[in-house]
């Protein structure tokens, strides 16, 4: 039986024995991994069998209720921390691409943050923000100047090791 893992760590499958509710794969380079067995989600019971494949998903049965289920898809979490700076960027006025370009997060997650968590987009005004990326050097070089902190309003945000200054500017 061959198994291919995504590095090449290991890819074929020695032996597969069944230890203490797990499954425990060795492979000919000596490498073991342990599989948990799932518990239905109907019953609870671990009492299960794999019933084939769905979609390129192992399918289990419950051999106390006879329920059929997948294992849940973990998925791609991004960090609180980006979801809550690009829901203050947004609320800052900065659009949904350019929100995209700065964090690196595409604009239709943000977009799906924004109506999950009921955020209203800004009032248009004539005001339009502007935003730098700027490191600690840069940022106090930035506000040590006069012409830079006057006829705006000004923010300053932390974003990772550097700042991030958005300022609202009138449209001229």
């Amino acid at each position: 039986m061959a198994l291919f893992s995504a590095n090449n760590d290991w890819q074929f499958l020695i032996c597969k024995k069944y230890y203490f509710g797990h499954y425990v794969y060795l492979c000919h380079k000596g490498i073991a991994i342990m599989e948990p067995n799932p518990s239905c989600p109907s019953c609870g019971h671990q009492n299960i069998a794999k019933s084939g494949i769905v979609k390129e998903k192992q399918r289990y049965k419950c051999r106390t209720c006879g329920y059929h289920f997948t294992v849940n898809k973990l998925g791609k979490r991004i960090d609180d921390y980006y979801v809550i700076k690009a829901l203050q960027l947004f609320v800052e006025g900065v659009s949904l691409r350019e929100i995209e370009r700065i964090l690196g997060i595409s604009h239709t997650s943000i977009s799906s943050w924004v109506k999950k968590y009921k955020v209203k987009a800004p009032v248009k005004a004539s005001y339009h923000p502007t935003y730098k990326i700027l490191s600690h050097n840069e940022l106090t070089d930035f506000v040590s100047r006069k012409d830079q902190v006057t006829g705006a309003g000004m923010i300053i945000t932390e974003l990772g090791d550097k700042f991030m200054v958005i300022r609202w500017e009138r449209f001229r």
